[in-house]
């Protein structure tokens, strides 16, 4: 039985943004919306973390789960989904530091 899914996309090819668009809808850029099978939700999300390379990705499911609903990432990200006694909480990592530039001394 087919199921909403959101999926979340943050600097990834071309190719799977096409891909993702044939069983969904891109309602902005990078936010996908469809309801789909779970094999095909499978399925996508198996290309999702085959391609997504330096970009980031995150699947928002339905769950039988007292929010209602699980989540997937693939890829870097600074935000990370935690379980916390059987919820999901966010959890947000440092942001990577820049190393300064050194003129000659």
């Amino acid at each position: 039985m087919p199921a909403m899914v959101v999926i979340a996309t943050t600097a990834v090819p071309d190719h799977l943004r096409g891909a993702l668009s044939r069983w969904t809808s891109e309602v902005v850029p990078g936010i996908f919306i469809g309801s789909v099978s779970a094999r095909v939700r499978e399925e996508l999300w198996h290309a999702i973390t085959e391609a997504v390379g330096t970009g980031a990705a995150l699947l928002v499911r339905p769950a039988a789960t007292e929010q209602g609903y699980a989540i997937r990432t693939a890829g870097t990200r600074r935000r990370l989904p935690v379980d916390f006694d059987g919820l999901t909480l966010i959890r947000m990592t440092a942001a990577p530091k820049v190393k300064e530039m050194q003129g000659p001394s």
